[in-house]
């Protein structure tokens, strides 16, 4: 799945290779998560734009937001039949740009967070599908899944699901969709190849979304490591002194 993400090419890179008409200036975002706006490309009036979309899909026909719980991920193999995405599967394909996710791994009872990014470093559009609800009042939210496959076998150690990437030359067949429906599509929406990704250890700091600095990023150290290992359960004294007066028990 993906719950957290980071955008740290300059917004010229990212507009060269995404190829919208807008020049928007945005700060490198380290921590973004769910409910957040983030940026979305999607295919309109015959050319590609940058927009603003709360991440947490909702869809048309839900009557009140507060009472439904926001989609954050769409699974690739529902996406047609699922009532939330099967109509934006067929128009409303958008396009996250994206420097890598974060992903925490069960060890031993406790969670810990790695950061997964392209070997080679670069930037990658995540698939996702967009919807915008409409009020009561005539207020709308335009909002954002993205969708998430199988992962590879070696990306399968993290976690079992991973964000499927759109490779650039495929941008337009995945976002056009007037020219290319969902069945033209459902190729697409696979994991990373095996090899594709690389991921490293972090600082559980990640696990606040108030922290978003990019010391996140950084590989773990020993030190934060030790710093943040769980700490031993103390002893009670009485237990302690009941031990070592093999059973005979102490008023003090």
């Amino acid at each position: 799945m993906c719950g957290r993400f980071v955008i740290t090419s300059p917004p010229a890179a990212l507009r060269q290779i995404f190829g919208y008409v807008e020049q928007p200036n945005f700060p490198p975002r380290y921590n973004i998560a769910p409910t957040q706006p983030i940026p979305v490309v999607m295919l309109e009036n015959g050319g590609r734009h940058f927009r603003l979309m709360r991440w947490g899909l909702v869809p048309a026909w839900v009557k009140d937001p507060r009472k439904f719980s926001l989609l954050i991920n769409a699974r690739s193999e529902t996406v047609r039949e699922k009532p939330a995405f099967k109509n934006a599967i067929k128009r409303r394909r958008c396009l996250i740009p994206a420097d890598g996710y974060y992903e925490w791994q069960d060890s031993s009872g406790r969670k810990r967070p790695f950061f997964i990014h392209r070997r080679d470093g670069k930037p990658v559009g995540f698939a996702a599908l967009a919807e915008t609800w409409m009020g009561p009042n005539g207020e709308e939210v335009d909002s954002v899944a993205i969708v998430t496959a199988p992962a590879s076998r070696d990306l399968a150690a993290l976690h079992h699901r991973v964000p499927v990437t759109i490779a650039p030359d495929e941008f337009e067949r995945w976002l056009d969709g007037r020219a290319f429906d969902a069945d033209d599509v459902m190729a697409l929406l696979t994991g990373p190849a095996e090899g594709e990704f690389a991921w490293h250890e972090i600082s559980t700091r990640v696990n606040r979304v108030a922290n978003d600095d990019a010391q996140l990023l950084l590989p773990i150290t020993e030190e934060e490591r030790a710093a943040e290992a769980p700490k031993p359960k103390a002893v009670r004294k009485a237990a302690a002194v009941a031990e070592e007066d093999e059973g005979q028990g102490s008023l003090f």
